[in-house]
This record gives structure tokens, sequence and C-alpha cells, in this order.
């Protein structure tokens, strides 16, 4: 909280007393509707660039009002464009993206404020969703919420504001389709425990993580998560639609739904890391006692963290047998060389197999790799107390096999740093490291925590932190 304060609010009471009845309140009482225009006045002790996340500066704004309010990350976030409770993904007859509308985000963040419902009733008081970052729009403008916890759990889709959008964030089904050239679709894969994973927050006075998924669904493949989809979806599109939507999800509307003959998953033989060749396995298995041809095509892709395809980087194809009931391991490597320079600057790379036996049955496989980027290594050499200097060691090491040069440290730490602190570092050569001293003059006392970025073009988003604790003098 030290690095904002509210200077005031205007609650715009007369332009507010025909739409939203401002006249019947006080401003220390007033209700804050959606689409209720006020402003809030706030300072800043330090710049606030872009790249800092939008929900953490809400929240604090909110805090601020009173509201108790947390900052809530959601992995495998969906992004239901047609709001159909099902994430459509569509490829070509090669196995590449098609990209459309529907799509699955690395991650998403929004805010979780805990307030009344009035408007709903007791039962959906508590945690209510509000997103900063609204992905579509609602009524007409870029806004979303509150989105009551309680109703998105239960599947109460139908209550306002954007329940149904949220809870596909958190719960839709997922379904890979083929777009053949006579336009006609042909589905290869389709589940439905994969979206919204690990939805987290940060632990009350710890700096660790709190994982909240079971606030927002039960647990995934359970009777009472496949029974709130039931709910969810009649509610939505009644049960002639649901039942439709089942056989969509088997594919069995013409024909009974066939036994898989083959399967397949991509496996890491190490962690990947930014810097060194990508080394996967495709581990094909056949399900029956006959001998299975397949045909393989590869295709890997830099993505942005939102999963939007930007550039390919390579592609494969390959015809191979497998024996009755045995897997094959088909290795599958990238070199750095290959995927440097189509990288962006999320680190993340989609590769996709998709593989046909002889008799026309397919399946795909996919596979999300985000780079592990090297740490920062932060260490404090000294005791820190108030008006004191502290110096601080932070050391890199370059992970490219080659040089890299016009890198540079930017630190920043309320109650430790006035602004920033920039370091340049020297040109690096493989493998090299380099240790770089700061030095800070903390101002307040209590924990502090310093946050320091590597700034250099061929190594995004290199960041490490340090919890200090601050004496008085």
């Amino acid at each position: 909280m030290e690095a904002l304060q509210l200077t005031g609010v205007n609650f715009k009471l007369a332009s507010n007393k025909i739409a939203h009845h401002t006249d019947n309140y006080t401003s220390s009482a007033l209700i804050v509707r959606r689409d209720q225009d006020f402003d809030i006045i706030l300072s800043f002790n330090r710049m606030v660039m872009p790249k800092d996340v939008i929900a953490f500066t809400v929240g604090l704004v909110l805090r601020c009002l009173g509201i108790p309010t947390r900052v809530i990350t959601n992995f495998n976030s969906g992004h239901d464009t047609d709001e159909n409770l099902s994430i459509d993904e569509y490829y070509d007859i090669n196995g590449r993206s098609l990209g459309r509308n529907d799509s699955i985000w690395n991650f998403h963040v929004w805010n979780e404020c805990w307030f009344k419902r009035s408007d709903l009733g007791p039962e959906y008081d508590g945690w209510q969703i509000l997103d900063a970052t609204p992905q579509e729009k609602s009524e007409g403008k870029y806004q979303l919420g509150p989105a009551s916890l309680k109703a998105v759990k239960e599947g109460d889709v139908n209550l306002s504001y954007d329940t149904a959008f949220v809870y596909s964030e958190l719960n839709a089904d997922r379904i890979a389709w083929i777009y053949h050239s006579d336009e006609t679709l042909e589905r290869v894969a389709s589940e439905s425990t994969s979206i919204g994973q690990h939805t987290s927050t940060k632990e009350v006075g710890m700096d660790t993580r709190k994982d909240v998924t079971h606030d927002c669904k039960y647990p995934e493949g359970s009777d009472e998560e496949r029974q709130i989809y039931s709910k969810a979806f009649q509610i939505l599109f009644g049960p002639i639609m649901y039942a439709a939507n089942s056989r969509r999800m088997t594919m069995a509307e013409e024909t009974p739904a066939r036994k898989p003959e083959i399967s397949g998953k991509f496996s890491d033989i190490k962690p990947p890391v930014l810097g060194q060749d990508i080394n996967l396995t495709l581990n094909l298995t056949n399900m029956t006692s006959d001998v299975q041809t397949v045909n393989v095509n590869m295709n890997a892709v830099a993505t942005l963290y939102t999963r939007k395809r930007m550039q390919e980087i390579m592609k494969d194809a390959k015809a191979l047998t497998l024996g009755p009931n045995k897997t094959r391991q088909i290795p599958v490597q990238i070199p750095y060389a290959q995927y440097e320079k189509c990288l962006t600057e999320d680190n993340a790379i989609e590769m996709t197999a998709l593989c046909e036996i002889d008799e026309g049955m397919k399946m795909l496989v996919t596979q999300n790799i985000v780079l592990e980027t090297p740490a920062l290594r932060i260490k404090v050499l000294g005791e820190a107390i108030v008006e004191k200097r502290l110096p601080v060691e932070v050391t890199f090491t370059n992970p490219l096999a080659t040089e890299v040069e016009d890198c540079e440290l930017v630190a920043e730490g309320s109650g430790l740093i006035k602004g920033q602190l920039n370091q340049k570092l020297p040109a690096l050569k493989p493998n090299e490291s380099t240790a770089v001293q700061l030095e800070l003059t903390p101002s307040k006392k209590g924990s502090k925590q310093l946050q320091v970025s590597l700034r250099c073009s061929r190594i995004p988003n290199i960041k490490g932190f340090k919890t200090i604790q601050v004496a008085a003098p």
C-alpha cells in the first residue's frame, strides 16, 4: 500500500441522481453500481509503467476504498468468444492451427472483491469477480463483473453479471476440429479437464502461492463437476441442445462411438530452457492387436501467452509403423538456432502432431511449451537499517550459446529505493556470469520487497525479487 495513496473520491452525486439514485445515500454509505460514473484521485510514490499488472493496481484502489480484494491468476484460462461453454480449436489437414476466435490463454488475471449482492440474494454474497482487462464486450462495453464466485461454482450462469463467460474461463470443455477444404468439420479430440488449472492468489502474510481452484469449481472429472456443467449448459441452451452437445463431444450423431485405436502424448526429456535445444518425445501407442501404419504431421509455432500463433518454427511429416499393443517413441528436436529468432517475449511454443492411421481415423496431440529462463540471484550483503546504506549483490549468467550485450539491470522497491536504480551490464560470453553491486538506502522499517528485472532484447522477462527486513535505526 505504500506505493499508492488515495487522495480523494468524487462520487458525482448530482449526475448519478436519476440513473443510480445517489440522492438516497450519503457519500459514506454510497452503493456503487455497474455503469455508475465516479472519479478516484490517486498518487503514486513512483512512476507506474505499462508493464505494471493492471489487476494489482485495481486491487490497491479497491482496498483504499475499504473493499477487501485479492488478485487471482487463472492458468490455462479459457477465452470462449461465443459463450457456448466450449473452447473450439480449428486445424487444417496438416495439423496447423487456423487460429479462429476461441483460445486458451497460458494465464489470465482478475480481481475478487468481498461484498454483498443485494440484487441476487444473500447466498451469493462473498467473493465477486471483476476483470480490469476484459477479453470481450458486455452490454456493449469492455467490462466484466461483478460475477458471484458462488454462482460460477454452482453453474448459475444466468445471474448478473457475465457469469457464463467467467464459467468458461474456469471450466469450459475443449474440442479440436479439422477444417476441410469443403468446409466440413471433423472432430479429432475432446476433453473436459484442462481448462482452469491452479487458480491462485497470494497467501496472506507470506510470499507464497495459495491454490483457490476449489473455490471456483468442483474437482475436475468428479460427478459434481459434470452435473454442474450439465446444469450450466441447460440454463443457457435448454435440455435438447445439451443432448446435442453431449453427442458433439463424443461424435455420436451418426455412428456409434468408436474405440480409440491409437493414443499419444508429448513428454519432455528434460525441462526446456531458453538458449538450449528443445528435446521432446512423441509417444504413440497402438491400442489394438493389429499392426498400424501412422502418418504424422508435426508443427511448432511461436505463440504469445494468449496462445496467438505468431511464426512457424518447424514442420515435419513422417510415416511409421506401430506393432500390436506397442508404444513407439519418436524423438523431436528443435535447435536453439531454429527457434531463436521466432520467439516472442513470452518464450512460448505450441507443438502439434496430427496422427492419421490407414483407415482414416485421426488423433491430435498438442503440447504448450514455456521455456524456463535463468534466475537473477540476489544477495543482501549486510543488515538493513533505516537511512543506512545497504549493499546488495545481483548475479546473472548468460544462458545463450552466443554473446549478449546491451543488457541492463533495473531495481525498484518501495521503502528501499526512491524511483529506480539502473545498472548496465558488461558483454557476456556464453555461460559467463557477472555480479553487480547495488547500493540501497532504506527509508522505512518493516518487511520490504526488492524487485530486479533484466532488460535485454535477446533474453526477455528475466525478473527476481528479495524480501528484506528493515530495522529501525
